[in-house]
């Protein structure tokens, strides 16, 4: 009964338009407010906007920031990759669990966290104004929530890589007189 029912095309259909649907509300009719409302001034209002100097700072900015927390989830990112397929320890699929947390948490939840972790109530915040370095509601604080958002995605890319590497590649390093370091890298 209920393969016969998958197999009817209406079921199809239907089970495609709600797909449909639910991708044109969340995805494209934002994008398409954003494009309308960009140009409801005309192009001159628009190219005048493209050409303001603090709209380049913040390209600039935004791509400065992204380098920098991209870097840090390559180093980090493989690293942790690297200790979840080599080794096994206690702890580990607590480790694994907490990588696929910024999936589980709202943005708001991790903005918050981001808050009251590193804020000026908190003993990190405090030893970081002590010393003149100001975290929240400044660029420290864009990279952190750029390297928490993005860090699940690059150790869950690099995993199946390493997972697949031989091990008989590493021995071979180990026996040629490599270290730890020299074979990780």
């Amino acid at each position: 009964m209920l393969t016969a029912l998958i197999r009817h095309k209406g079921w199809k259909w239907g089970f495609r338009s709600t797909i449909l649907l639910y991708f044109c509300i969340l995805i494209v009719f934002p994008i398409f407010g954003v494009y309308v409302q960009s140009f409801s001034d005309g192009w001159g209002a628009f190219a005048e906007s493209l050409s303001d100097p603090i709209a380049w700072k913040a390209v600039v900015l935004t791509l400065k920031l992204g380098l920098i927390s991209a870097l840090i989830n390559v180093v980090i990112g493989t690293m942790v990759a690297w200790v979840l397929t080599k080794y096994r320890f206690p702890g580990r699929t607590l480790l694994n669990s907490l990588v696929d947390l910024p999936f589980a948490l709202p943005t708001a939840v991790g903005g918050l966290m981001i808050l009251l972790l590193l804020g000026p109530g908190s003993w990190i915040g405090l030893a970081a104004e002590r010393i003149g370095v100001e975290i929240v509601f400044h660029q420290p604080a864009i990279v952190i929530a750029m390297v928490f958002v993005t860090f699940p995605f690059v150790i869950r890319s690099v995993q199946p890589l390493l997972e697949e590497m031989e091990p008989s590649q590493e021995e071979a390093a180990y026996t040629m007189g490599a270290s730890k370091a020299r074979t990780f890298f």
